[in-house]
């Protein structure tokens, strides 16, 4: 078991020291690829317009969580237009402190700056009606995307949405050296989405992007 939990401890330290060299930029959160961001905010808003509103069984714009925040690209484009408060979470401090500057005014909206890994962040029972977790499940082992899950569950409100939005590999789990993370494919997601107590309410494939980089899928959970 030791070495299990020494490749744990080196997976999570070399995501953090990878991240710690990223320019806090919209092109560094997006590791090179800063032209697809409207492509990408378009497509998420469209995703999920599909569940807010009002009336029955919809999702209210209270609160929303962004999960792996960065800079704040997403609660700036996608989020703070749509929700009433925006809590931000990210392991890298920097970030944080960038995402102030760069959310400018509708800033004064966001809750709370938390600076933590995901597989150790506890989010507040009952508070987010949407909990929106794009490009980081990469960054937890199995086990704690699961435990993560679990908790993002208890932290929603009635008729609360969580969302996944990330990168799925054609065939099991593709380890990327480079900034400590992985890929997995669209049916290991799914388990381990089940695992975690949850169903897939709606699931989407994101449309032009570069043919290069892997697919990306956007699931809506509760």
């Amino acid at each position: 078991m030791g070495d299990i939990a020494e490749n744990e401890t080196s997976f999570y330290s070399n995501a953090e020291d990878y991240w710690r060299e990223v320019p806090p930029t919209v092109d560094g959160m997006l590791g090179g690829y800063g032209s697809i961001s409207s492509i990408d905010i378009n497509g998420s808003k469209a995703f999920l317009q599909k569940f807010l509103g009002e009336g029955e069984g919809k999702t209210g714009a209270g609160c929303a969580l962004d999960c792996g925040a960065g800079i704040g690209r997403i609660s700036k484009r996608l989020l703070l237009p749509l929700f009433h408060t925006v809590d931000l979470v990210d392991v890298t401090q920097e970030f944080l402190d960038k995402a102030k500057a760069y959310l400018g005014e509708e800033g004064k909206r966001v809750g709370h700056y938390f600076c933590s890994g995901l597989q150790e962040f506890v989010p507040e029972s009952g508070r987010y009606d949407v909990i929106w977790i794009q490009w980081v499940i990469g960054h937890l082992t199995d086990d704690h995307l699961v435990e993560f899950l679990r908790r993002c569950q208890k932290a929603l409100r009635p008729n609360g949405l969580i969302v996944i939005k990330d990168n799925v590999s054609y065939e099991g789990v593709v380890p990327d050296e480079v900034d400590s993370s992985v890929c997995r494919d669209l049916e290991i997601v799914h388990s381990l989405v089940g695992r975690a107590g949850l169903r897939i309410v709606h699931e989407e494939q994101q449309v032009n992007f570069p043919k290069e980089i892997y697919q990306v899928h956007t699931l809506a959970l509760r």
